[in-house]
Formats: C-alpha cells, structure tokens, sequence
C-alpha cells in the first residue's frame, strides 16, 4: 500500500518545492507599516524523513498526523508547542491549516502506482512524499479515521431534554462548581456582573483578528460603508442580520439578506442575484434553489443601498459569525456583536447557533425538516441570544454552561470517557468541564475530535458499502452513482468543508486474483530487466574476474552470467538497485575494455520497450530529484561513521543505509536526501570532484525512492532466479490479457485526471493525502 502526501499553494504553476505553503496572496499589498494591513499567514510544511524504517509508517501514525492537522493548536500530542508525530515526519503551524483532504483510491495499490507509471502523470509530479502502510483491513477506512461502529447518542438527548438546562442548586454552593465557575472563559472575558451592551460589542482589534471588512485592508477596498458613525450606547438599536450564500468562481456570494429590528420584526427580506456564475446553489444550507432565485432582478447594489437607508447612525449589528455575512454583503459596519464570540468557548472553539437557540433560549431552528436554513429566523434567534446575555449578564450564562458539563457527562467532548469520570454528589470534577482531554482525544475518532471543534467530517464514495463512515452521527455522507458524480459532488462540497474523505473506485468490478497475480508478477520481472545490462563483446581471453571487481563499483550484483552462445563472450549482470545498473550504461557504455570497444544495454524485452522514458520520469520523480545513489560503502560503517563522511556535503537532510536481510550489515551503497535539488545537484558535483579520489565512491541522482526501493529488493528475483531465457518463457506462460491491460491503463489515467480536477480545487493552505489501499496487501 502506498501513501502519497502533497501540499497546496496558491500560486498553482509555481513549482512545488515545499509540501503546504501559506498565501503569499494572504498579506497586503499596500505599505507594510500600514496598521490596517492583514497579518501573513505562516507556512505550513510537512517535513518527513525519507527513509524511515521499511519506509512504513502505521495506521495510528498516519491517523495522528490527521489529528494534528484537524485540530491545529489543540492537538495534545505537543512537547514544548512543538507537534510531536514520532520520527517520521513534523507538521509545522497547523493551526495555519484551511482544512484537510484525503482521497482514496480503492483498489489501486503501490505495483499499480508503478506498473502505470506513466498513466499517473499529476499523482507522481505533485505529490512529493510518499509512504507504504500495512495491509489494509476489512474495514480499511474505519482503521485510518479510528471510527468506532457505535455512535455517541448523549448529545441528541441532550438537545431534547430541556430541563437539562436548568441549574441545580446543591452544585452551585460546591467549591469545586464556584472554582470551576471562576475559571470559565465567559467569567474570565466580562466578570460576573451583568454588562451594557457597549460591553459586547466587537472591539477593532478583535474585528481585525477574526477576519471582519474593516476600512484600510486591501481585500476591502471596493467595499462600501453603512456609514453608522453616530455614536454607540447601551441603548442603541439592535438589529439582527443574517445572510444565505451560493457557491461562484468568486467564491461565496449573497442570495438573501435578512434584517430583524429589536422587536423581532423583519424589516428587510430580500432576495439577490450575484454577478457571476453559480456553481452550487448551498441549497442544502441556504434553502435556495434555481427556481427560486430565477425571477430575481435585486442585485449587490441594491441591497448594499437599502441597508444604508434602513440603519440609523447608532446601529448596532448583531449575528452569528457575522463576519462572513459582511463579507458577503461587502459592507463595511463598526459596531457589531458577534453571538459565535460573545458566547466565549475554551480553546477558541465556538458553539453553533442551533445549539445556543435551544440551550439558551428553548427555540428550535434550522430544522432538518426544512430545506435550508431560513435566514430571517436565524436573525431573530441572533437577536434574542445578544438580548438574553445583556439582560441576565455572563453569571447567568457560565451556570448553564457548568449544568451542560453536570448533565451530559461530557457527552460533548469526550464521549468515550463519560462513564469513567465519577460524579459524587458534590458535584463535577474540573476534568468534567469542557475541554479536550490528552487521553480521550488519544483513542477519539477523527470525526469526533472534528465533532469537539463544531466541525463535521464529509464523506463522499461511490457505493454505501456499510463503512462505519456511512452510518456515523459525526459525518456527512454522500452517496454517488459514479466516479463522475463523486468528483462533481467533491468540487461543490469539498472546499466548503474543514476535513473531507473522498473515495474514488478504480473499477467497477474487483479485478479477478489471477489478474492481480499475473500483473505483479510482470513488475517483478520488468524491475528485474530494467536493473539487467548485457556487456560485450570482449575477446576469446578476456578475464572475468577484474570484470566482475570493476562493475560490481556501480552497485550491488545479484548475479553475472558469462553468454557463449553469442560468436563473442557477453556478460549478463543483474544489479539489485536500478540506479547502479544505469550508472553502468552511463560510465562504460563505448569504453574500451581489455582491447574491446563494448557495448552496455538493458535487454530488449516487451516490458523494457519504455524503460528509457520510465528512467527519464523517475529522475525528474518530485521525490527523487533532491535524492543521490551512493555506492562504495564499507560494510562496517554506521550511519554515524557516513554522517561524519558526509558532514562537509551542505544541506544533508538524511542518510538511508540499506541493511542486508541475511548478514544484518549495512550494504555497500546508500541514499542521501538533500534539503532541495540544487543541493543535491550541488553535493553531486563535489563527490564527482577532485574530492572524491580518496573516497572512490561513484554516485548519480536516485531513481527509486525510499518505499520503491524496499518494494524491489523484495520482488526482484535473487540470484538464484531465472535468468533471462527463463523469463522470456516466464513471460510466455503468462497469457496476458491485452485488452484488459489496455481497459487498466485507461481507468488509471481517468482517476489521475480526477484527482487533478480535485486538487486543482482545493483551498490555499490545504493538506492533500491520497491513499492507495489496495486490496488485501501493499503489494
């Protein structure tokens, strides 16, 4: 199994020399010293070692790097700030992350990813790391995910039980609940005491930090102002603003603004047509559809005018993460209250506003019997919840908030450990606030760590195959005809969400075993002849033995067999690495070699026929092209010995010393991986120099990377195999399915295009997986 990890950039034709960037279009492009400027984002980059261990990482490796990057600075596996993922690879800023998508392609394996090399012209060029993952299980994905058959039912008898909202009395005079209550961030923000509405609202540096228009950024130069610059008081108007949106190249664009006055009445409700195309209508989120918005002529403009007439100079604004209905709207308002903030949360983490509507005000809204959300009733509910908080102040709304804690058990939070956190009749245990806990979150899902953060998992496949994805509360699933409708649905839905899991089929029928056999069979024999060279002719007296000394320099023999059968002597030498086999055709291939001019060639075989352009691919492979075959070790040195041999070498990231399976020694050659391919070219020149004359290493760019390369030294025949009489015959007996192989090659091309389509659309600063499972092994 092979696993093939890739980072996203903006700027798409760059060449991709990092594996997640940050947007370098993310800062302004106006003075630098100007206050309004946007903060720049951070980069965000996986680094790995290349060669770790077998070049195998596990299913709980893979599924924490998920974690970390889900959950960004509230990821427990930390050690000082810094992300620990073991030995294997370092996620640095993940809280710069935009969001996460894994793609997998069931039934393609590592020897499919190489057997149709060529066919994967995207997946190999773009996706800079690679590793192998054990075989997969019966339930592949729920091992990756960590999903568990059983869902937690705590919160949605939470959410229908409205007497659990109430505080009881006994747990209040507590001093673990006056503790607790102390340390609540709604307390911390604003005290106990009931606060004006001034106190609520947004200040400039918090409207700059959670991304609000504001006059001076250079995302907001065409924005127009509402021009509210009377000034505020704690009797000031309150309006509830609530927006829908639709999905445009733009991005998102308005379809329908609703504004409520104090009373709760609507005072606006109109409908908008954007400029630009529609892509996805979010019908599921907005409620708006094709029909609906056809006979609509309101456009931005008119909106944005209206507005300005129906605001008095002292409004204030109020909604639900308010800022995305601004931007929409792209207006420019200074007074707002945000009830996503002023509801303060620990660890950053905000709570939906159907949650606080029937937490806090005992109203149901946004109903999964509706079609959408009905963006006037979102506003009131906004409206009454800014409302209720000044008019019974944060005490009031900390002790709700200690109740749902009491009540649920941690439902919320830790739904694994709500049975094993005792509550006596004191009342609850600090651990029992809301908080992510290092061990839960240790044996949580992804899904549910996602669920902890007010974030749902999206799941997209072809076939409801009963996985545990399908049927969990934490998900959203999608269920598509085919692989065209998964990537549409993919295209629409994926960048709107935080974490997707996007299943493509390679076939449409599991490929017959004796297929699967024959194919991986035919890679052990093409891997084999592309690491085979035919040397001659040489004399009737050649001698064999400082022959045998002399291309045994390029790297290790698995076999040399002298061809008589020829009117002159040839040699047939099979290496155990491609690289050294191409070092031999590049340094001897026209010498003159004991008084004859030789010749060094790969067999010519039906499988060989594209081995020059499947060498020139792999040199120009993004994984090898910082990476350099060395031979000439001794079999005694250490990787502590070749670090202080290659110490002057600039640059030098890691060092991969092959063992022998039989000896347990190291082998005569390694790998070097550079921080970049002009290092690596740099350090070639230098081991080539004049350096090099007391080393006698010879050396050239990689061609197989680290899990390739553990792959054929496990399916290359040894040097008991047949030679090449035999594999002509082998090959023979192998009845090839031509016009199978043919239907192959062209559904692997139809999936690299897909994942193309995909990445292509995904967010700045996303963190792109894509897994080739296989079938019942890595192979």
């Amino acid at each position: 199994m092979d696993v093939a990890l890739a980072r996203k950039s903006k700027k798409r034709k760059q060449p991709q020399n990092e594996l997640i960037r940050g947007s370098e279009e993310s800062t302004a492009n106006g003075d630098p010293d100007n206050e309004e400027s946007q903060p720049e984002w951070k980069k965000v980059r996986l680094s790995t070692k290349l060669f770790v261990h077998n070049c195998e990482i596990s299913h709980d490796q893979l599924r924490e790097l998920l974690k970390l990057a889900a959950l960004g600075k509230q990821h427990k596996s930390t050690e000082q700030g810094v992300p620990n993922l073991g030995l294997w690879c370092h996620l640095s800023h993940p809280n710069h992350l935009n969001s996460v998508a894994v793609i997998i392609l069931q039934g393609v394996s590592q020897m499919h990813f190489y057997k149709f090399y060529l066919q994967f012209k995207h997946l190999r060029k773009a996706f800079k790391h690679r590793f192998r993952l054990p075989a997969p299980s019966a339930n592949f994905l729920a091992d990756i995910i960590g999903e568990q058959p059983n869902g937690n039912k705590e919160e949605e008898r939470f959410l229908s039980t409205p007497s659990t909202m109430q505080v009881s009395s006994s747990s209040l005079y507590n001093p673990q609940a006056i503790k607790d209550l102390k340390n609540d961030p709604i307390i911390q923000k604003y005290g106990y005491e009931k606060v004006g509405l001034v106190r609520c609202l947004l200040t400039k540096e918090e409207m700059k930090k959670f991304d609000f228009p504001l006059q001076g950024l250079a995302n907001c130069k065409n924005f127009v102002s509402t021009e509210c610059i009377g000034p505020v008081s704690n009797s000031s108007p309150l309006f509830g603003l609530d927006c829908e949106m639709c999905l445009t190249p733009n991005g998102n664009e308005l379809t329908r603004v609703s504004l409520v006055d104090a009373e709760g009445h609507c005072v606006m409700d109109e409908l908008v047509k954007p400029d630009n195309r529609i892509l996805n209508y979010l019908t599921r989120f907005s409620g708006i559809t094709r029909k609906i918005l056809k006979p609509v002529t309101t456009k931005l403009r008119d909106v944005q005018a209206k507005l300005k007439k129906l605001l008095p100079p002292d409004a204030v604004l109020v909604g639900h993460s308010l800022n995305s209905d601004l931007q929409a709207l792209q207006m420019i308002h200074p007074n707002v209250i945000d009830t996503s903030l002023l509801f303060v949360r620990d660890l950053g983490r905000r709570f939906k506003l159907k949650f606080l509507a029937k937490a806090v005000l005992g109203k149901e809204i946004q109903c999964p019997d509706k079609v959408g959300h009905d963006s006037t009733e979102d506003a009131i509910a906004t409206l009454e919840l800014a409302q209720y908080f000044i008019k019974h102040g944060p005490r009031k709304i900390a002790e709700m908030k200690l109740d749902i804690a009491v009540n649920s058990h941690q439902s919320l939070v830790n739904p694994k450990q709500r049975n094993t956190l005792p509550l006596g009749s004191g009342g609850p245990h600090k651990e029992a606030r809301p908080s992510i806990d290092a061990a839960w979150q240790k044996n949580a899902s992804i899904s549910e760590c996602l669920d902890v953060t007010d974030q749902k998992l999206l799941f997209l496949s072809q076939k409801a195959d009963g996985s545990t994805l399908m049927s969990s509360r934490f998900c959203r699933s999608i269920v598509c005809a085919s692989d065209e409708e998964v990537l549409e649905q993919a295209q629409a839905e994926v960048p709107l969400s935080s974490f997707s899991v996007i299943q493509f089929s390679q076939w449409p029928h599991p490929l017959p075993p004796s297929l699967t056999i024959e194919m991986h069979k035919k890679m052990k024999v093409k891997w084999a002849e592309m690491s085979t060279v035919y040397v001659g002719p040489f004399g009737e007296n050649f001698c064999l033995k400082p022959l045998k000394k002399l291309f045994a320099n390029f790297g290790p023999v698995h076999s040399l067999e002298v061809i008589l059968e020829t009117n002159e002597p040839y040699l047939c030498i099979q290496y155990g690495v491609l690289e050294a086999a191409q070092l031999a055709i590049e340094t001897l291939n026209g010498a003159c070699i004991q008084g004859s001019q030789i010749k060094v060639q790969r067999p010519v075989q039906e499988l060989t026929l594209d081995c020059d352009t499947i060498v020139s691919s792999l040199e120009t492979d993004p994984e090898n092209e910082c990476t350099i075959y060395v031979n000439g070790m001794k079999e005694s040195y250490t990787e502590e010995d070749m670090a202080q041999k290659f110490r002057l070498l600039p640059s030098l990231e890691t060092i991969f010393l092959p063992l022998d399976p039989q000896s347990k020694k190291h082998k005569k050659y390694c790998f070097l991986k550079f921080r970049s391919s002009e290092c690596a070219q740099n350090a070639l020149k230098i081991l080539q120099g004049p350096t090099n004359l007391n080393w006698k290493l010879v050396c050239r760019r990689a061609l197989t990377s680290s899990h390739l390369h553990e792959w054929i030294c496990h399916s290359c025949p040894d040097s008991k195999s047949p030679q090449a009489s035999d594999i002509s015959l082998a090959l023979k007996e192998m009845s090839p399915s031509v016009n199978k192989g043919e239907e192959l090659k062209i559904a692997m091309s139809r999936l690299d295009e897909r994942v193309e389509k995909l990445h292509g659309r995904l967010p700045p600063r996303t963190l792109c997986i894509v897994l080739l499972p296989g079938r019942k092994s890595w192979i």
